[in-house]
């Protein structure tokens, strides 16, 4: 019986069990089925309250897919609400296109904002997959902060333009100022927005920034400095002036005589346009200012996003026309110099180093390479081939070279020549640097800083003369690495141990209670030399050219250690399939000029206020 009992007693431990299991799914269902009961409440009250909400639904086999339905049908409710304040894109498109046009324009525009500030609207998942279910919902009051974020990137992109202009960097003043009447279209209160300046004058921008762009196109001058023809082809360099200066920067493409050519990027006011053929015929020039920048904005998303679905704006003023009058003879009786000529002792007998130069020319400007290979040593004649090589080197300009004295060397500044890639539609101007060994060979070549730059270490009158041209030297021969993508003189000039910091812009996570704030972050990321290395070495893998210009900087020296630098300077990177602009700090030890070597190297966006920039003083 006892056993029988056991059985018994143990069959009736299961049932209560399953009992027991029974009722907790039952409960869990109850609650399931109470809480997805009380969802599809809110969300029938959400829709039925047509007069506070704005709401979209979604579904699919995945979350992912359901919640972009729910956001696309959301945009186009946004839209429908928000299309009457559209002014300034509804002006345009009613003349250009029509109704019709404009609501389709003003859909596209807002959907620009879907994949930012509109993923933190609200959100209800009543569905699971396969069988995925999105609610997304605004409350109507709540719509204008969504505009916010982009409101601020415009006021951004003036106040950068208006840094640039006073630089006179006319290209990135173009730039800013086109890129920010862009946004201002695709912002539905775009009319009404106003701009405090530094003097604290109020400007509304709709009607500011075409003004400003149409002057400054207005006090552009272009005139011939050099003619040189070769057969069927004739190069005219150029002399770009603003408001009677050299511009820093200048981007344009000019006519062929059957098309306009690819953007060519003038550096302190030196351009040039080459012409083949009939075209070298011609009694005038004709030049179009860049000003959209496509390919500078493909580093912000949300930026190209707007610029793909709004159609570009026309400015009659970018156009110029240049008359062929000036003779050779008479455009070349004025050479432009550095700012260098004039701080550094200058060689008491160059004529052996400008011998060797002017055959270095001439074999440029013949394409005849090997006629100038007894000039260089062997490391020289290596950077001579990588420079060459780096784009169809040309020399342009109306130069006078200098011949400078530093220690056993003596430096040739600088020589004006223009790159340009066969895969890739933008030509540039460089000055190239060139270094004497004590046996009149060239040992080494380098891209100049900007006038700018150079005059940032020029006019540090309390240091000794040679610390300057050390800073200047270790400068160029930095950014000209990443040009020539020489990673063995990268990885050279690093310590083993050096801190490498990158910054990048990233989105926020979405906050309940703060999310309308501006959702961009700047993340930091510390790298090992090594890591370091290895990343630069695939980024000069997928590149074909590389062109890094530095501007303003701002040098302190370290109150010990000797020759140890702080260097913060603003770095505009060009490549063939990326840019951006930031702000690269340096801590380089320079005591042994010879063997410089980097113990801090940072780089932060240019979104980042100034205020939050790294210097000597977080680094102590």
């Amino acid at each position: 019986m006892s056993d029988i009992s056991n059985i018994i007693l143990l069959h009736m431990g299961k049932i209560k069990l399953c009992i027991r299991t029974i009722s907790v799914f039952v409960v869990i269902w109850i609650c399931s089925t109470n809480f997805m009961f009380s969802q599809n409440i809110a969300i029938e009250k959400i829709k039925a309250d047509g007069e506070n909400y704005i709401w979209g639904e979604g579904f699919g086999t995945t979350l992912k897919k359901a919640d972009q339905e729910a956001l696309s049908m959301l945009v186009s409710q946004i839209s429908t609400y928000v299309e009457s304040s559209f002014v300034l894109l509804k002006k345009e498109m009613l003349i250009n296109g029509g109704e019709g046009s404009f609501k389709e324009t003003c859909n596209s525009v807002v959907k620009t904002y879907s994949n930012t500030t509109l993923k933190n609207t609200r959100r209800i998942v009543y569905g699971n997959e396969p069988k995925a279910r999105v609610f997304r919902y605004i409350k109507q009051s709540e719509v204008e902060k969504i505009f916010l974020e982009r409101e601020e990137k415009i006021k951004g992109f003036v106040l950068n333009a208006d840094i640039a202009f006073k630089n006179n960097q006319i290209a990135d003043a173009l730039r800013y100022y086109y890129w920010a009447l862009n946004l201002l279209k695709s912002h539905p209160e775009g009319d009404k927005i106003k701009y405090l300046d530094r003097n604290q004058n109020s400007h509304l921008l709709a009607t500011w920034i075409p003004l400003r762009i149409n002057n400054i196109f207005v006090d552009i001058n272009i005139t011939i400095l050099k003619i040189e023809k070769k057969k069927d082809e004739v190069l005219y360099t150029l002399n770009i002036n603003h408001n009677n200066r050299p511009v820093k920067n200048f981007d344009y493409s000019y006519w062929t005589g059957t098309d306009y050519s690819n953007l060519c990027s003038s550096r302190d006011g030196v351009g040039f346009i080459e012409l083949f053929g009939m075209a070298a015929d011609m009694n005038e020039l004709e030049l179009k200012a860049e000003y959209i920048f496509e390919g500078e904005a493909r580093i912000d998303k949300e930026l190209e996003s707007v610029l793909n679905r709004i159609d570009p704006i026309p400015f009659r003023n970018s156009y110029y026309k240049i008359p062929i009058t000036n003779s050779p003879k008479d455009i070349e009786s004025n050479p432009t110099r550095e700012k260098s000529d004039c701080v550094f002792s200058g060689v008491i007998d160059e004529s052996p180093y400008r011998r060797s130069i002017e055959k270095v020319i001439k074999s440029i400007k013949e394409q005849n390479y090997l006629f100038a290979h007894s000039e260089f040593t062997s490391k020289g004649l290596d950077f001579y081939k990588k420079i060459i090589a780096y784009g169809k080197a040309r020399v342009i300009g109306n130069y006078q070279l200098r011949f400078i004295v530093d220690r056993e060397q003596v430096i040739c500044r600088a020589l004006p020549m223009c790159f340009d890639f066969e895969s890739n539609n933008k030509r540039f101007v460089e000055k190239v640097v060139f270094h004497f060994n004590k046996d009149v060979k060239i040992e080494s070549l380098s891209f100049s800083l900007s006038s700018q730059a150079l005059g940032d270490i020029l006019n540090k009158n309390l240091w000794e003369e040679k610390e300057r041209m050390i800073l200047i030297n270790f400068l160029e021969h930095y950014k000209t690495a990443f040009a020539l993508k020489r990673l063995d003189y990268i990885e050279r000039i690093f310590s083993d141990d050096a801190l490498i910091i990158t910054g990048e812009i990233v989105k926020a996570k979405y906050n309940e209670s703060y999310k309308y704030a501006d959702s961009q972050i700047i993340k930091y990321n510390r790298q090992t030399k090594q890591q370091y290395l290895k990343s630069l070495r695939y980024s000069f893998l997928s590149k074909e050219f590389i062109n890094v210009k530095f501007e303003n900087n701002e040098i302190r020296k370290a109150g010990k250690g000797g020759s140890i630098f702080g260097i913060k300077i603003k770095q505009n990177y060009y490549s063939s399939n990326y840019g951006d602009v930031g702000y690269l700090f340096l801590i380089v030890d320079l005591n042994n000029c010879y063997e410089p070597i980097i113990h801090v190297r940072t780089w932060q966006p240019n979104a980042t206020s100034n205020d939050n920039l790294y210097d000597l003083s977080s680094f102590n």
